[in-house]
């Protein structure tokens, strides 16, 4: 845990500075007033009392991968906020602000890159390794809907044709959403073939499709 404590005219000046000392935001701390402000100081003697305030940062996955990722937008100019989900086995981070394309690249490629990246970072730091899940603005619910939709529609078109359909190179996070869309087609069999980073899934009829890795 870090911890902080600064004084200044007012409560949230004393607070302005230990989040600037502790490079985070106030969203992702823990904040002790110790002293409100006065207008005299001690025996009325000495001039107007300062507010005094504590502010602890507690190491953990979502605090971390903020921090990190603070520090990340800020070098590349751009004015992200986060906001963390907590969830059981991953914690997520929505990413919000404006012009954030360069974040997510083409097809996701640049948030797929911070995320591998912020792993890393909050890994270091932990003993107990979470998964860190990034989003910018919901991007990754759309894709996946996007995603979905395809799969669905090249299935019926290997349907109508008879013919396999090999898609572009995919990230496996995107691989295993076209699997699971189409595991339900019993006329359909999807697997993947390639090496990373140009892994691509297959989606072809299941008599052309047999002891296939769907990784």
């Amino acid at each position: 845990m870090k911890v902080a404590e600064k004084t200044g005219k007012t409560v949230e000046e004393a607070i302005e500075a230990c989040l600037a000392e502790l490079n985070v935001k106030k969203e992702h701390v823990t904040i002790e007033v110790l002293e409100e402000p006065g207008k005299k100081g001690l025996f009325g003697l000495f001039g107007s009392k300062l507010a005094k305030v504590k502010v602890s940062f507690e190491d953990d996955p979502g605090n971390l991968a903020c921090e990190f990722l603070s520090n990340l937008t800020k070098s590349m100019a751009v004015d992200a906020n986060f906001e963390v989900f907590r969830r059981e086995e991953h914690v997520l981070i929505n990413i919000t602000g404006s012009d954030l394309g360069i974040l997510i690249g083409r097809r996701g490629d640049t948030l797929e890159a911070i995320q591998y990246i912020t792993n890393l970072a909050v890994s270091k730091r932990l003993a107990d390794r979470t998964r860190i899940i990034l989003d910018v603005e919901g991007y990754r619910k759309r894709r996946e809907d996007t995603l979905i939709k395809l799969a669905k529609r090249l299935a019926e078109k290997v349907k109508r044709t008879g013919n396999k359909i090999v898609l572009e190179p995919m990230t496996p996070q995107e691989r295993r959403i076209i699997h699971t869309a189409l595991q339900n087609e019993w006329k359909i069999s999807t697997f993947s073939e390639g090496e990373e980073p140009h892994r691509r899934v297959v989606i072809s009829l299941k008599r052309n499709a047999s002891n296939k890795d769907v990784s």
